[in-house]
């Protein structure tokens, strides 16, 4: 399986663009899923089609799906609900059921429902040959794609804390004997420790997505249209992916037209001087769209991007 991200400012038809490689893809015989990231949806309306958190098959190898973040949230918050009552099973006293329900409106929960969900179509590595993904306006993009890195490097300062305390539980109980509290007898080593089981379970899934992310199965394509507020969010992409390691594939200038040829070649020229490895770059011209048809565009990114 491969992945292929296509990101860049709002309005610059990346929904339109991601859509018309999907599409292209699987009239080339892959198995494709497209899949929107970006609140606000124009995937199903690219293809004629409502669609919602699951997937829907559009064609024999092509499969739609417009990821629905506020459910991806509320499954969040519910197993890390689940996860807390069942670890301290001890805070049922406490009725924290009040502080849960405002969890949703927390910040960063956006970010981690959004990664959950990724990563959940991420476990489809043997249904696809390509997953195609739209992704939301440039800033959360990048705060998700950053999120497997950061969370590794917290994880491993939690189990180290978590190690900490286990020691000292083990000090204590060498002392004065089994520590039981309402019948339970409390963890002294990391095996047997609830909370070290779950941190290394997060710590391998998020590892996980990291390293994928990082691969050179993951294509990110940038995509620009020739005026200068897109260069200077496009300069803005290109940096974080710098500080973050990921894989900078391709930049697309759509909607271009031959008046803004000069344009196009002095945003190109300032965009190339960030990056000095090998990143392709394509010209889509602006299209003659009909409602119907939006994603039949007349260029081949597919071939391009394979």
């Amino acid at each position: 399986m491969r992945t292929i991200f296509f990101t860049g400012k709002g309005g610059v038809g990346k929904s339109t663009i991601s859509a018309a490689t999907a599409f292209q893809l699987s009239e080339k015989g892959y198995t494709v899923l497209a899949v929107s990231f970006d609140p606000a949806h124009n995937l199903g309306d690219i293809f004629g089609v409502r669609l919602g958190h699951r997937t829907k098959k559009f064609s024999s190898t092509l499969h739609l799906q417009e990821a629905d973040l506020e459910k991806a949230a509320a499954e969040y918050i519910k197993t890390n609900t689940d996860i807390l009552t069942e670890v301290y099973s001890y805070t049922k006293a406490f009725n924290l059921d009040m502080y849960f329900k405002v969890l949703r409106y927390a910040p960063g929960v956006e970010e981690y429902a959004a990664l959950t969900a990724l990563e959940s179509v991420l476990k489809n590595e043997h249904a696809y040959d390509y997953i195609v993904i739209d992704t939301p306006p440039t800033a959360l993009t990048l705060r998700i794609l950053a999120l497997p890195r950061i969370t590794i490097t917290w994880i491993d300062r939690l189990r180290r804390i978590r190690r900490d305390i286990l020691d000292k539980r083990h000090t204590v109980h060498n002392i004065t004997g089994a520590y039981v509290e309402d019948g339970v007898k409390l963890a002294y080593n990391a095996n047997e420790d609830p909370v070290m089981s779950k941190l290394r379970e997060l710590f391998d899934r998020y590892v996980s997505v990291a390293k994928y992310l990082e691969s050179t199965n993951n294509k990110i394509v940038v995509v620009l249209n020739p005026d200068y507020l897109s260069l200077r969010e496009s300069e803005r992409i290109f940096k974080g992916l710098t500080d973050l390691n990921l894989p900078l594939t391709a930049t697309l200038t759509n909607k271009y037209t031959d008046e803004k040829a000069g344009v196009a070649d002095e945003m190109e020229a300032e965009l190339f001087k960030l990056r000095d490895d090998d990143v392709s770059h394509a010209r889509v011209k602006l299209q003659p769209y009909t409602r119907d048809d939006s994603y039949m565009i007349d260029y081949d990114l597919a071939g391009l991007l394979l």
